[in-house]
Order: structure tokens, then sequence, then C-alpha cells
């Protein structure tokens, strides 16, 4: 079994895996961080969304393998010292979720969005950043008012994820 040497939210973590591991399978399995969802296996919805290396992917797509020597952010690793990313005071504040299983790629997306995009985005900026994610509970309106308000927040603020 290959070893597998990651930064996880800030900790050098290591771990013996079968090379068939998802880095989903590895994040949720073998570190116990399940904030990172499980929602569909083939990539569709989003709920597995993580930053490696600074950018947002969908962990159930990625081999553990493939992240070797990585720095990997979840949703765990987006608070500092118990004070919430703006992001995901904006989500909270906005009630931009609703059962919450998919509120982690969708915080995790939209970061990276920002980061990509800036912090003055539009509704149809948003909503088009968010295509690869899917919320079964909510017509996206509260999670769009929430990235606005979340972009704006992270101004100035803005950080690796």
């Amino acid at each position: 079994m290959p070893k597998v040497n990651l930064t996880v939210n800030g900790k050098p973590v290591s771990a013996d895996i079968e090379a068939r591991t998802l880095l989903v399978t590895m994040l949720r399995e073998t570190l116990k961080l399940t904030g990172t969802h499980v929602g569909c296996d083939t990539s569709q919805c989003g709920a597995c969304v993580v930053h490696v290396d600074g950018k947002a992917v969908k962990s159930c797509t990625m081999l553990a393998v493939q992240a070797d020597g990585a720095r990997v952010v979840t949703i765990e690793g987006l608070a500092t010292d118990g004070t919430l990313h703006p992001m995901q005071e904006a989500f909270r504040e906005n009630h931009g979720l609703q059962c919450g299983f998919c509120t982690p790629g969708m915080i995790m997306t939209a970061v990276d969005l920002v980061n990509r995009e800036g912090n003055e985005l539009d509704e149809h900026a948003i909503r088009e950043g968010l295509e690869g994610n899917l919320c079964r509970c909510t017509g996206y309106h509260n999670i769009v008012k929430s990235i606005a308000a979340g972009a704006r927040a992270m101004k100035g603020k803005r950080r690796a994820a």
C-alpha cells in the first residue's frame, strides 16, 4: 500500500492507503474529517468539494495518491481559533442552508469563487460559479445571498484555503 503525505487543515498527516482510495474516503474514514460529504460519487453534486493547493476540487473524483504532497483544506479547516470564516458566518447569518448536507461543498466552492473572481460578485456570477453544486432543499436564493455577503465580508481578508 502506498503512503500518502498531505498537509490537511495546516497539519501534516500521513497514511498507508490502498492505491484506489478516493481523497474523500481518506478524509472521512482515515482522518475522520466528516464535514466533507459524499453525495453522489459521480462528481455531480459538489458535496465533497475541498481545496487542494488552493483550488476547489471534487474529492470524490480524485485519488488520495494524486494529492500526495498537497495542501488540503476541508470545511473543518476554514474557521480560525474558533471564529467562523466570513463565508461560513454569511451562510449562518443569511440562512444559506436548510438540511445542511450541501453546505460544506457550497461554502468551499464559494470561497474558491471569491478567491478567483473577487469580492464583487453579482447573482449571475454566483449562480454560474455554483454550477457543479446541487442543493435539493432550496431554490438557491439564500445561498446566493449568503455568498454575496460572504464575498463582501472576505474583502481584505482573502486567504488561501
